[in-house]
């Protein structure tokens, strides 16, 4: 059972067009940021005080483990081909080594939710004492949590919330409030349209609560804060650059009509600016682009007036996630939930905060 202590936790032309392609060559190379690079002064996490249920060793039934002695696994859920994965495995590795842990295991699960599995499950039979798992899905790693349960192995989750108990199948999630992203998000886009238009959504891969929230947060504030604006068309891009601009381009072909685009992560928000740019019209003028993520490529083209709004959803987990065990394996307890503080950028700070971007 769970500890009932409370904590507050702080832890028009062609020349036109060609001259804009030209500035977008880098945003439709992934390769042109530098994801894994050292992060700005001012960008690591903070989590928001709260006083929800916490979880503590005795609750987990666990033992006390030094890290610096420790076998620590961590289970990436992605192919790291994207800018919030390739920062995020490397918060995790850089802060382990800063703290000196003994031996960090690492795996990719390549977007495959029986490999995640079985990578949990290898990392415990090779000693892992201590787990630190990105989900692909909310649901199907039972097994792997139940793998981690029968030897109190304590599991951290990132990113992704589990449907499962906290301090029962796992000690704590960590990340954003995704509902209120969709919310923020929403409210860029209202503001940007005056309250007018069509748009469409992007959404992410299904059977996760990042999709399901991102969703709800922003159609439920359209509803509640613009009835002027009508969402055309919702269709997945899979959170992937390539899927998100065939399906832009398949959605600007069947609704003409849209003006605005809400892309669920940065890097579909990237491909459907370049079906924009492939339609003949411009990015951020004749269509509004805006998403969630903060990577440095979406950043940029928002400084450069070609995309309209991002709001930030920070990778670097590793020094809270490390510091979240610190204290639970000394005996304190953490809190079941560790919300993040997330920023936003906008044409008004983009081109003066694009350092804090990834």
């Amino acid at each position: 059972m769970s500890s009932t202590r409370k904590s507050r936790y702080l832890l028009g032309t062609a020349a036109a067009f060609a001259a804009l392609a030209l500035t977008l060559t880098g945003c439709t190379n992934p390769g042109t940021a530098d994801p894994g690079a050292a992060p700005a002064e001012g960008t690591q996490q903070t989590a928001k005080a709260s006083d929800g249920p916490t979880c503590s060793l005795a609750d987990y039934k666990g033992e006390s483990i030094d890290l610096t002695d420790a076998v620590v696994g961590f289970s990436q859920s992605e192919k790291e081909d994207n800018p919030f994965r390739i920062a995020e495995t490397q918060s995790i590795k850089d802060e382990a080594a800063a703290i000196g842990v003994k031996k960090l295991i690492t795996t990719n699960a390549q977007s495959t939710l029986s490999k995640q599995i079985s990578d949990i499950q290898d990392m415990i039979a090779q000693g892992a004492q201590v787990l630190i798992v990105a989900p692909l899905n909310s649901d199907g790693l039972e097994p792997a949590l139940a793998a981690a349960r029968e030897k109190n192995i304590p599991v951290i989750t990132v990113d992704r919330k589990l449907n499962a108990t906290a301090c029962e199948d796992y000690v704590s999630f960590l990340g954003s409030d995704f509902v209120e992203q969709g919310k923020r998000a929403a409210d860029q886009l209202i503001a940007g349209t005056g309250g007018k238009g069509n748009v469409a959504i992007l959404l992410g891969a299904s059977g996760n609560s990042v999709t399901t929230d991102r969703t709800s947060g922003f159609v439920d504030q359209i509803a509640a804060a613009a009835p002027d604006i009508e969402i055309v068309a919702q269709q997945t891009g899979e959170f992937a650059r390539d899927k998100g601009q065939s399906v832009t381009e398949q959605l600007l072909q069947s609704n003409p009509e849209i003006t605005a685009i809400y892309a669920e992560n940065d890097e579909m928000g990237l491909g459907a600016q370049a079906a924009i740019i492939a339609a003949g019209k411009v990015p951020g003028k004749d269509i509004q682009i805006y998403s969630i993520d903060g990577t440095r490529n979406a950043v940029e083209q928002l400084a450069a007036g070609s995309y309209n709004g991002v709001i930030e959803s920070n990778p670097r987990f590793g020094p809270l996630a490390f510091a979240t065990l610190k204290s639970f394996l000394a005996g304190d307890p953490v809190g079941q939930d560790i919300v993040i503080e997330d920023g936003e950028y906008s044409a008004d700070n983009a081109a003066e905060k694009v350092g804090a971007a990834y």
